[in-house]
């Protein structure tokens, strides 16, 4: 048998490569989310959502100041983080945080094969540089990590990480479950929406082409995302792979208060909307997260009365998307199944949406008046509509 050998890539093609994909990504790498008490919040994150606690960082291995829970699910990786006693920007920046926002995300991190220079083309791109690139290491190995501005206070968080093999960063410890795991219930993060002022929506997407070189995947405008009372408009932001997918909601002028207006009213100004969790069951999914006191929106009866005439037939009978009022959108690649949880605390801001996707790259278009309206019930319950 001969041996084939390969000759290293030459600088030109490196070059190249880097003019067709200015930013190159590897996925989603965490949501961080700053929390009035961490504990709890991972406790439900790990019996509700099914999570997994892997890694933990507090007073009991160094860290002062803040205690944070990494939970995993397949991919999709949630950081849960509460300050114990503010002593630097960033704890005073996470109590102002919760104070301002409650529980909100205040991290879309960004796993990157390289983060100095993702962060260079980025800032020279015009984006506001947090963190400059810096490395922290352990006995596990390097990570290198940076941070970038974007919508209100959230910021992108670029990992580099290929040479580290700890259970997630340097300061953390791997930790035990808090339950034992069960099915899981959800592999990857599909996409996290961002909700932003009357007239920015264009604004973001333009900084997400120029600063990340993301193109436009999807545009929602006018009757599409409108229903009797209230209106908003969405575009959606992707990188070339399809890796990375924020969607970015505007609120429209309509009769009423919609729910970017509501949400923008409770969380105090731009931020991270929902996050759409990818599963391979989703009949199971919604069933387990039920029975562990998930609340989901609910979808009138007649919405499945002609379902089977225009969404077509699908995995999971009609019978049963009725009984556990789950969702269904056919495009010209396939269908996709997906439903909403009601918010998550006790503000009407952060919720999830559970998908799962066959061939269809979309995002549920043919039921945004079914699923807004039913947002607009829950709102006119809390005497926001």
């Amino acid at each position: 048998m001969t041996e084939t050998t390969h000759a290293a890539p030459s600088a030109t093609s490196h070059e190249d490569a880097r003019e067709a994909d200015p930013f190159p990504v590897k996925g989603m790498d965490a949501v961080v989310f700053a929390v009035g008490n961490a504990k709890q919040a991972a406790h439900y994150y790990s019996t509700a959502f099914g999570m997994k606690l892997v890694a933990y960082s507090g007073p009991e291995n160094g860290s002062r100041e803040t205690a944070s829970y990494v939970l995993e699910s397949g991919g999709a990786r949630f950081v849960l983080t509460s300050v114990i006693k503010p002593s630097t920007d960033w704890g005073r920046f996470l109590t102002e945080h919760v104070a301002a926002h409650g529980d909100g995300v205040v991290d879309l991190s960004i796993e990157v094969p390289d983060a100095r220079a993702a962060y260079e083309y980025a800032v020279a791109q015009g984006a506001t540089g947090l963190v400059e690139p810096h490395e922290e290491t352990d006995e596990n190995g390097t990570v290198v990590l940076a941070s970038i501005a974007t919508y209100g206070k959230t910021r992108h968080t670029l990992v580099e990480r290929s040479g580290y093999k700890g259970a997630y960063l340097p300061g953390y410890v791997a930790a035990e479950p808090m339950v034992e795991p069960g099915r899981r219930r959800f592999q990857a993060i599909d996409h996290c929406v961002g909700n932003v002022e009357l007239g920015k929506m264009n604004e973001w997407v333009a900084f997400y082409n120029k600063v990340m070189g993301f193109t436009n995947m999807k545009e929602f405008v006018g009757d599409d995302i409108a229903t009797e009372y209230s209106a908003l408009m969405s575009k959606v932001v992707a990188d070339g792979h399809r890796k990375v997918k924020f969607p970015i909601n505007e609120p429209a002028v309509a009769k009423k208060k919609s729910q970017i207006d509501e949400y923008l009213e409770f969380y105090g100004g731009a931020g991270v909307q929902h996050i759409a969790l990818a599963t391979n069951d989703i009949v199971a999914t919604v069933r387990e997260m039920r029975a562990a006191g998930v609340q989901f929106l609910q979808t009138p009866d007649s919405y499945y009365d002609t379902l089977g005439e225009w969404a077509g037939e699908t995995r999971v009978p009609v019978e049963t998307l009725r009984e556990l009022k789950i969702l269904v959108d056919r495009d010209e690649d396939g269908y996709l199944l997906q439903i909403f949880t009601k918010p998550v605390q006790d503000r009407p801001t952060v919720f999830f949406e559970m998908i799962e996707r066959h061939g269809s790259m979309g995002f549920g278009k043919g039921n945004f008046k079914a699923l807004f309206e039913a947002i607009e019930r829950e709102q006119d319950k809390r005497g926001n509509l």
